[in-house]
């Protein structure tokens, strides 16, 4: 793996693709974009209420806009929503516009980090657990599938996710 390709993170809610993805840009001093902050910025709204307007299928289709434009700049980290890698023409855009790594994180780690989070339109049920156990069941195999590298996130620091990432790099 080249540090100068793109790199880009999948995984789900939670599992600190921005967080680790802001760090790790500014490790390799690349420009760091997240799919969703962009969605944000250019509608002028939340995603909470983009979902309320226009659904999850309206949602999908401004995201799949957004990864189309965003991977094909060069010299990123681009961190994507966690539901960006059903549609397979993102799939397609991802691995061959970069490096994909899928960084994991069990249920009980995105319960715990995404628990107070009111923006995750896919969180506001009865039993968030339930529903994050639904969505890992049909993206993890996605994920693994899509992805160059997996690294695990749960119970790691930041620094020790972007350390490793910074290790991957440099082996090729």
């Amino acid at each position: 793996m080249n540090a100068q390709e793109n790199i880009f993170l999948i995984g789900p809610m939670g599992a600190g693709k921005s967080t680790i993805g802001r760090q790790l840009a500014k490790q390799l001093r690349l420009e760091f974009h997240d799919s969703d902050h962009e969605i944000e910025a250019r509608t002028g709204v939340d995603i909470p209420l983009i979902f309320e307007l226009e659904g999850e299928a309206g949602f999908r289709k401004r995201e799949s806009a957004m990864i189309d434009e965003m991977t094909q700049i060069k010299g990123i980290v681009l961190a994507t929503g966690g539901g960006a890698i059903l549609d397979p023409v993102n799939r397609d855009h991802l691995t061959s516009r970069g490096q994909v790594i899928y960084l994991h994180a069990s249920v009980d780690q995105q319960l715990a980090r995404t628990r107070r989070d009111r923006n995750r339109p896919l969180l506001q049920t009865a039993d968030p657990r339930r529903r994050l156990e639904e969505l890992m069941a049909v993206r993890e195999p996605i994920y693994r599938e899509t992805a160059y590298r997996v690294i695990n996130t749960d119970g790691k620091r930041v620094r020790e996710v972007v350390q490793e990432i910074m290790g991957l790099l440099k082996e090729g």
